[in-house]
């Protein structure tokens, strides 16, 4: 077992542990009856609501995706990325650690379709890197115009937390200035990497703001059922959330989306809006990507059968000599 698989394992099983724990603080003192009737006290308008958020973020997903593709100057059809997308990121998004899962999923896709490995490493950090530019935005915003409960959960003067939000406005800024200016490739051992052209840069800022905007949007439409909630103040709840998955390593940020936001939120987040926001989010796409991927290999091996046998076929055997 190489170090790098060793440190994959302790980082599952400390994000496990992580998400184990969280969940438990975060549900102790609600008993599953308590849960399922504050699921059921959720009106069917806003679960449709947050339901149309969660799917709009999914398309913008696959515009990450999109991005990608376009960035490596192929041409591959927007259906084809869109069903890539979908499946490694519903999948990838719930097992966790999601830039090895996705990213094994969407080589399995790309690769198929005739692009290369270098390629599909590329297609993943940018996305990745959208992801950033997404976060960034969202968060810098969230930070400037309402210091006051990142201030709180940070504990960071607000003055403070406001310049952090000004630098990540700051360095989305440089991102554009550095796509429109810099031509000259990066290399990494036999790989070259570039900036992609100011147009796709502004496409991934817009496409990763809305992306998380509308995530925001889906775990707000679920609190408000039961509380006058502000569309910022989930906003910042979001964002402070993503930040403590990111230091955890959590799968999904099972257990540790929860904690922040109920940290963050008190009472305004109740137990059932939690739960619906993680099942609408997280488990109804990983319900729908899974046997998705399994029908899409079916299709492949399929495919991959016909045609080893067409090839068997068309060859004529010689003629045996007298």
């Amino acid at each position: 077992m190489t170090k790098k698989q060793i440190f994959t394992y302790i980082t599952i099983v400390i994000g496990f542990g992580a998400a184990g724990y969280l969940l438990y603080h975060t549900f102790r003192e609600y008993s599953l009856s308590d849960i399922v009737q504050s699921v059921r006290d959720i009106p069917t308008y806003n679960l449709v609501m947050a339901g149309l958020f969660a799917a709009g973020s999914y398309v913008c997903l696959s515009g990450f995706d999109w991005a990608g593709v376009r960035y490596v100057k192929n041409d591959l059809s927007y259906p084809k990325i869109g069903l890539a997308s979908f499946i490694a990121l519903s999948i990838g998004q719930s097992v966790g650690l999601s830039g090895l899962s996705s990213g094994a999923l969407r080589y399995r896709y790309y690769h198929h379709w005739g692009m290369s490995t270098e390629d599909v490493a590329k297609i993943v950090l940018f996305s990745g890197v959208t992801v950033g530019i997404g976060m960034a935005v969202l968060s810098g915003i969230v930070m400037i115009i309402n210091p006051k409960d990142a201030a709180t959960v940070l504990r960071l003067s607000e003055a403070m937390v406001m310049g952090i939000g000004f630098a990540c406005l700051a360095v989305t800024g440089v991102y554009l200035i550095l796509a429109a200016t810099v031509r000259a490739p990066l290399k990494i051992r036999s790989w070259s990497f570039e900036m992609p052209t100011l147009r796709i840069a502004i496409a991934q800022v817009v496409i990763g703001t809305i992306n998380f905007a509308l995530v925001s949007a889906c775990l707000r439409e679920v609190m408000a059922a039961s509380a006058d909630v502000s569309y910022l103040k989930a906003a910042t709840a979001f964002v402070l959330a993503n930040l403590a998955i990111l230091i955890t390593h959590a799968p999904g940020g099972l257990g540790v989306l929860e904690a922040t936001v109920r940290h963050v939120m008190g009472d305004q987040a109740s137990i059932g809006s939690l739960v619906a926001f993680r099942v609408i989010y997280f488990f109804i796409p990983f319900f729908i990507g899974l046997p998705l991927a399994l029908i899409v290999e079916g299709v492949f091996r399929a495919r991959k059968r016909s045609a080893g046998q067409g090839a068997s076929s068309s060859v004529t055997p010689e003629p045996h000599s007298a």
